[in-house]
């Protein structure tokens, strides 16, 4: 491949100042108020230099999500055999946790913009659909011959989703205070106890920061199918904590 071609290893300036004269308007004039025109006059560039970057101006908003999708698709096409697939989709799901926290105060601003604008909502919609169709994807390959593979695999996605959107918005709505890697992992957490293989599914611990169950207490072995469902072993669990 020639140098000509190689992709730049940082973003070009132009496009960062596309982002960033057109956060400045649409929060000055709002964002339905604000024109591609508006945009590239401030910006200092003109109408064909913002839509070599961006279709629309609704994707100015989400400027690192095709490469941020890019990356996780990568991340789960280098999977092997070795890596247990709901903790796979989970540490994939990080990657875009990764791409928020590294601009708290962007995200934030980016948060409350989605709220205001009801287009934006349903274009970041179909942004989070696309995270949650790659994952999907990724493990219907490794389901594959399953009876219930197909559902399997749509159903755990969805759920490694929706647990990280709710840490990652309850973080975004404190205005990026506190530590959404922790938040997020919790989260995933209760995916992994939920469908993960058990050796592979992480303890759920809530006592105080680095301390262990005490000491003195029974010890109870349950003993269930592998595909019980989460609700039966727990209520097979009360069952034997509540003998005498």
């Amino acid at each position: 491949m020639s140098s000509s071609s190689a992709v730049p290893a940082t973003k070009p300036p132009i496009r960062d100042a596309l982002v960033a004269a057109a956060f400045r308007l649409f929060l000055e004039r709002g964002f339905e108020q604000t024109t591609v025109d508006d945009i590239v006059a401030l910006a200092g560039v003109g109408r064909r230099s913002f839509f070599r970057y961006f279709p629309s101006k609704e994707d100015v908003v989400f400027p690192d999500h095709e490469g941020c999708l890019a990356d996780m698709t990568a991340f789960l096409a280098a999977s092997g055999p070795e890596h247990e697939p709901v903790r796979r989709v989970c540490d994939a799901a990080r990657l875009v946790l990764r791409m928020y926290a590294e601009n708290p105060a962007f995200s934030v601003q980016r948060y409350r913009l989605t709220r205001q604008v009801p287009g934006l909502r349903a274009y970041e919609l179909s942004v989070v659909w696309r995270y949650e169709r790659a994952l999907a994807e990724y493990l219907r390959g490794r389901f594959a011959g399953r009876p219930d593979g197909t559902l399997r695999a749509d159903v755990i996605a969805a759920a490694v989703v929706a647990a990280h959107n709710n840490a990652l918005r309850s973080w975004l709505r404190s205005d990026g205070v506190g530590d959404a890697g922790a938040a997020v992992d919790h989260a995933l957490a209760y995916v992994q106890m939920t469908y993960a293989r058990p050796a592979d599914a992480p303890a759920l611990w809530s006592g105080p920061a680095g301390a262990e169950p005490g000491p003195g207490g029974d010890v109870v072995v349950l003993v269930s199918r592998r595909d019980a469902p989460l609700w039966r072993v727990v209520q097979e669990l009360e069952t034997v904590l509540d003998r005498p």
